[in-house]
């Protein structure tokens, strides 16, 4: 797994949290109501991510999927199935 990745994708992704959070929490109009403060600072998170973050998440991705794959083992349908195309390509070639 891309360790660079995943860790740049979570910095991101928290500073994108923290920083509008510690914004809002300045104003005293959010210090009675942090919750608010808290939920604001979610939707700002994830719209910025959703806008800034397409390829730091497409990384993490696709090193996570090709962990997976490189862990799957083949079924014996699949096995077979990989043999019946080799020799069918063989035959198509002869």
């Amino acid at each position: 797994m891309k360790i660079r990745s995943l860790v740049v994708y979570s910095l991101l992704r928290l500073a994108f949290f923290v920083v509008p959070l510690g914004i809002m929490l300045l104003f005293p109009v959010f210090w009675n109501l942090w919750w608010l403060a808290v939920i604001f600072a979610t939707l700002i998170g994830l719209s910025l991510s959703i806008i800034f973050l397409r390829k730091p998440l497409g990384d993490v991705s696709e090193s996570i999927h090709e962990r997976q794959q490189a862990k799957r083992t083949k079924s014996a349908r699949e096995v077979d199935a990989e043999i019946e195309d080799e020799a069918n390509e063989a035959a198509q070639n002869d």
